[in-house]
């Protein structure tokens, strides 16, 4: 009788990995986020600044990370790294952290934004000033958008990496059209509605007066925008010629959406100044820039803009995520049933079904929270992004930082890539992410102790379940 197969095929070439690295990045930040970044920020060279400075630090933290997943180019990504880093427990922790809430929340945020986008296109608001479509309905819908994609995915890599390359080349498109719109402006008689004066205040008069937290808490909303980057490592197995398509790929992809976020934000102040952004309500200031522009037919633009864009990343984290639990299961960290792979189409379809279960889950949960009035403060999508970005910021930070011991205990693998500016590069890397994270506990610290609490649960639960001890593996009979 045939054995199921129990390895995944290398089948994603270069374009297909750039293609999962720009599409899994830009999902829904850079449409919502400057709303919160103008609150904390009121000025509009300085926000500028943070998303340059931002998207340099994503560089130089993708110039260390891509000689660390070329060295361990494997299923699980982040996983791999902490464990041969770290050890075990580290490699857990991350498993642990990124199941529960980063990658689970992430698609659970990502799926509330594109229906939220799409309900209110579809369905507008009744004579009351009342959605047409409800708060429950767009639950559901987002339900169903997911489960259709892990469909999709369980299908084939081939299926979702071919679904991830046209809807990268669609959200890129999409964010050059927003880029270039308001500049069309100033080729014409009246260039009203598109002025420098809306860059208005520019920089502040006294320094004392923006904080550092203030400053902060805008980074951690570019780091959401940026957050994704490093979704080429769980997929780093199944991936072509790894040593040369990986930091092909990563550093390609990272320089790419560098320029779309800082050319979309221009044209974002360009039409509004940013007084205006923190008014625009629940509509994101992507939109209310398009209705600016071209009126009506702006809302259907911005409307389509964010649905192809946070699709394409929805699909990417699917496709991407559900390997971590695939590799902890080959190691005895997760139950051994998720390294199955399907044996006709040759993916990890029970990996994608409980990651798809439980971000369903998780989206009933928060949603009931909100309806009760439990969490009464933000929008479901400013709640869901903020917790998952707690643990990202500290493992993800360290799995960076792994090229420092990897250097040490792997240093006969052969290199055809090799950080440049090594140690400096990784080092200047960690200002960025401690600095967001220290904040955190001063200022988003109903996050960060439910972070905190979660990482001590998974410390109890490794111990507890004997997991520093690897499985024996069965012995080959001669």
């Amino acid at each position: 009788m045939n054995q199921p197969p129990s390895s995944l095929p290398r089948v994603i070439g270069p374009v297909t990995a750039t293609a999962i690295v720009v599409g899994t990045i830009i999902g829904s930040g850079v449409f919502v986020k400057p709303q919160i970044i103008a609150q904390n920020v009121p000025y509009s060279g300085v926000a500028l600044t943070l998303w340059v400075i931002a998207g340099l630090f994503v560089l130089l933290g993708a110039l260390a990370y891509a000689e660390v997943a070329s060295v361990l180019p494997r299923a699980g990504g982040n996983y791999v790294f902490l464990r041969e880093g770290y050890g075990r427990l580290w490699g857990f922790l991350w498993g642990w952290v990124e199941f529960w809430i980063i990658r689970t929340g992430s698609l659970a945020a990502l799926g509330t934004v594109f229906i939220d986008a799409f309900a209110d296109l579809v369905g507008g608001k009744n004579t009351a000033g009342e959605p047409v479509i409800g708060f429950w309905e767009r639950r559901g819908l987002t339900l169903v958008l997911i489960v259709a994609l892990a469909w999709v995915n369980i299908r084939g890599v081939r299926w979702g990496g071919g679904l991830q390359v046209v809807v990268t080349a669609v959200k890129i498109l999409s964010l050059l059209f927003l880029l270039v719109l308001p500049w069309t402006f100033f080729l014409r008689s009246d260039p009203a509605p598109v002025t420098f004066e809306n860059l208005a205040p520019t920089w502040p008069e006294r320094w004392d007066g923006l904080s550092l937290a203030a400053i902060a808490s805008a980074f951690l909303g570019i780091q959401w925008a940026y957050h994704g980057w490093m979704n080429i490592a769980p997929v780093a197995g199944e991936i072509d010629r790894p040593q040369r398509n990986i930091p092909l790929a990563l550093l390609g992809g990272v320089g790419i959406v560098v320029f779309l976020y800082v050319g979309a934000n221009v044209a974002y102040y360009l039409t509004m100044p940013g007084d205006a952004m923190t008014k625009t309500g629940d509509t994101p200031v992507a939109v209310a820039a398009c209705v600016k522009l071209l009126g009506m037919v702006g809302l259907l633009v911005g409307a389509l803009a964010i649905m192809g864009s946070t699709f394409g990343s929805l699909n990417g984290n699917l496709l991407v995520g559900p390997r971590l639990l695939y590799a902890m299961g080959e190691d005895g960290l997760a139950p051994s049933w998720l390294h199955a792979v399907h044996v006709k189409y040759r993916t990890p379809a029970v990996a994608i079904a409980v990651m798809t279960a439980w971000t369903c889950l998780l989206i009933l949960v928060v949603s009931a929270l909100l309806w009760s009035g439990v969490v009464a403060v933000k929008k479901p999508f400013d709640t869901l992004t903020d917790f998952a970005m707690f643990g990202a910021i500290i493992f993800e930070t360290l799995a960076v930082l792994a090229i420092f011991v990897l250097r040490r205990t792997h240093a006969d693998v052969e290199r055809p890539y090799r950080c440049p500016g090594y140690p400096f590069v990784p080092a200047v890397y960690v200002l960025l992410p401690a600095l967001v994270l220290v904040n955190m506990f001063f200022n988003q610290q109903q996050e960060a102790a439910a972070g905190v609490a979660i990482i001590v649960a998974g410390v109890v639960v490794y111990y507890a379940l004997g997991l520093q001890r690897p499985p024996a593996r069965p012995e080959v009979s001669p």
